[in-house]
């Protein structure tokens, strides 16, 4: 997603050997222009050295629990005061229990008690510390204070063991980080979002699919989740991670996605079809592989169902509909048409033969058609066109 207004992030490092992974959320926070501040733990001053993460900040490392800021005002007061988000990341199972039990005893957990701005705690540890009930405790109560958790990885750890509490990449702490630097505008409101391809079997091995990369309709969860929406993205298959902090279902073929939308529509708020569902589905399904002979193979085909449509006759008052248009001609004549059909507030349209669009690609250029007109974006990152895509549609249009 993009923040547009640079911010400034506290980030606090434990001691963990996951702590060598910061360096690379430190940097690349850094490099998107955000102010970045950087609080250790006499702990992870073992993994990591305070000159790296000084480096990489541009700031000096905040150890010292009594050190003055300009001369005068308390060091961790004057940090927490200006921060608009704090991360600490990884979370010992030391730390978090001091912060759930609001024990400040050293730069990182007194400035952590002291800032009042959206926190994000991201644990990692041994499986046995991770699951131990004591720790899940803590973790919980963390969580009703009003903190962000992320939930650990699983995988092999540096102890030796297999199992939960591997810290998460870098780039998914980023996401999960950035989802709180944005005013949440769409809070209290559930909006529903499709995604990717469907596949349609033909016989156990083989199935009827298309290109579609799931990206634009990530974009669009991501950046209703990040404006404080609860999220439901319904998704084909697709090569993509599941985002931070959003409900995802998964399914596989178009009745399976009409299944699921249908039922989490009833009391959306905002519905956004943008998944590529297939039109035609085999009007029978081998049980077995069909095997190849010297003659062709035709397969009868048949229409499923309409989502978008029945969406649009099923439509409640206040509740907003976007569908999406991909063509290769007549772009906005078809979707116009759509529009109408389908009974849709708007229709996003986007031709896959023009440079830069369509599927696959991270940028998209689409023009937003409703009854009070035609919008074009330009072309755009996905992230940046899904952003633009709720703004008008939700706010201006």
């Amino acid at each position: 997603m993009t923040v547009s207004q640079k911010k400034c992030i506290l980030v606090g490092v434990t001691g963990g050997i996951a702590a060598y992974k910061i360096c690379s959320l430190v940097s690349s926070l850094k490099k998107d222009g955000h102010e970045v501040h950087v609080l250790m733990t006499k702990e992870a001053e073992e993994f990591v050295g305070p000159l790296t993460f000084q480096t990489l900040s541009g700031n000096p490392v905040i150890r010292n629990m009594f050190s003055l800021q300009d001369g005068a005002e308390v060091h961790h007061i004057a940090l927490a005061g200006k921060a608009d988000a704090f991360v600490i990341a990884p979370a010992s199972a030391n730390v978090i229990a001091k912060i759930a039990h609001g024990i400040a005893d050293d730069m990182l957990t007194t400035t952590f008690l002291a800032a009042a701005c959206p926190k994000l705690i991201v644990p990692a540890m041994n499986t046995h510390m991770l699951e131990n009930p004591v720790t899940q405790d803590n973790i919980a109560l963390c969580r009703r204070y009003g903190m962000y958790v992320m939930e650990s990885a699983s995988g092999y750890l540096a102890c030796g063991d297999t199992g939960s509490g591997r810290l998460p990449e870098p780039h998914q702490i980023k996401d999960a980080l950035e989802s709180l630097l944005v005013e949440h505008w769409l809070e209290g409101k559930k909006v529903v979002v499709t995604a990717g391809p469907t596949m349609e079997a033909v016989d156990p091995v083989r199935y009827i699919t298309n290109h579609s990369s799931g990206k634009m309709g990530y974009s669009l969860a991501r950046a209703a989740r990040n404006a404080g929406a609860r999220v439901i993205l319904v998704s084909g298959k697709t090569a993509l991670e599941a985002p931070f902090g959003i409900e995802t279902v998964s399914v596989r073929s178009a009745q399976d996605m009409a299944d699921a939308v249908l039922r989490e529509s009833g009391d959306a708020d905002v519905v956004i079809m943008a998944a590529a569902v297939a039109d035609y589905t085999p009007k029978d399904t081998a049980d077995h592989k069909l095997k190849k002979s010297d003659s062709d193979l035709y397969i009868e085909l048949k229409r499923t169902t309409d989502i978008l449509l029945t969406l649009g006759q099923r439509k409640k008052p206040g509740q907003v509909l976007i569908g999406f248009a991909m063509e290769t001609e007549d772009l906005l004549a078809n979707a116009a048409g759509k529009l109408e059909k389908k009974n849709a507030d708007f229709i996003v349209a986007n031709s896959i033969a023009e440079a830069g669009a369509g599927f696959g690609v991270d940028t998209n250029r689409v023009t937003i058609l409703s009854q009070n007109g035609e919008k074009d974006l330009g072309l755009l990152s996905k992230d940046e066109t899904a952003e633009k895509i709720l703004a008008y549609c939700l706010k201006e249009g």
